[in-house]
């Protein structure tokens, strides 16, 4: 069986597999993660240290978790 992304796109089915999305899908949430932590670790250091809101972190911080909601959702109500 193929992935609903791979039928709609024939020729695609003979240069990616379910796998291939798979792991893409894993990196990119590892990605996310990963920026999300490293901005909130450079945002409390700055709030500690210098007693400073970075307000560029911070709304990095609230996009991301606002593209995760949205995304949660969306994937919830086509389910």
């Amino acid at each position: 069986m193929t992935h609903p992304v791979l039928s709609r796109i024939p020729f695609l089915c003979n240069y990616v597999d379910e796998r291939f999305l798979e792991h893409r899908r894993r990196s990119l949430a590892w990605d996310g993660l990963s920026g999300v932590l490293v901005a909130g670790a450079i945002l409390e250091y700055r709030l500690f240290t210098q007693h400073v809101i970075s307000w560029d972190l911070v709304a990095i911080l609230l996009t991301a978790l606002l593209v995760k909601f949205a995304s949660f959702a969306w994937l919830r109500l086509r389910d």
